[in-house]
């Protein structure tokens, strides 16, 4: 066996997608390919970048001026990565922090459900259209979906767990105490 290690092939994917390879080895007339990265390459991150992202995390307001002083870096060189950053898919937004309970929503659930392939995207439009749904995730396990939603009482709680077994079963986790939380 001869290394080709850091060789890069162009290969077509079978759903006609672009992959860069890497080929591995080659015995004979046997090359084996082992995927690196989907249509564009990912860049590693320095210390400088995860501190931004950092920084930015905890407050995304925070001035440049601010974040340059952090990082020791000028003001247009902190813009520039974040604008990279950015384009390069590691910043997908920035958002407010909202208290639902000062809003009036002070129950939050996690509600599992099991949706069958053929239902999921009638189930995905209806969990999108519901002002209560947090956010929605397909899981692993016994059942299909988690979606994390809050409600003011058990009330609406209820009805909303009532709609969604039309997709399923469920299975509801009321939260007692939210001990961590990161945006």
């Amino acid at each position: 066996m001869t290394s080709l290690r850091g060789l890069a092939v162009c290969v077509m994917h079978a759903e006609k997608k672009l992959f860069l390879m890497n080929a591995c080895e080659y015995s004979r007339n046997m090359v084996y390919l082992i995927p690196v990265m989907e249509e564009r390459v990912m860049r590693s991150l320095d210390e400088i970048d995860y501190k931004l992202l950092e920084l930015l995390r905890t407050n995304a307001r925070m001035p440049l001026k601010d974040l340059s002083a952090e990082v020791f870096l000028s003001t247009p060189a902190v813009s520039a990565r974040i604008e990279k950053l950015e384009n390069d898919g590691f910043i997908k937004g920035y958002h407010a922090a909202t208290d639902y309970e000062k809003l009036g929503n002070g129950i939050k659930a996690f509600i599992m459900i099991t949706v069958r392939p053929e239902d999921k995207p009638e189930f995905i439009d209806f969990i999108r259209n519901k002002e209560c749904v947090i956010e929605c995730n397909h899981i692993t396990g016994n059942y299909s979906m988690i979606v994390k939603a809050m409600f003011p009482s058990t009330t609406p709680m209820n009805t909303f767990v009532g709609e969604l077994q039309k997709y399923g079963k469920t299975q509801t986790q009321v939260v007692f105490e939210t001990v961590i939380e990161r945006y």
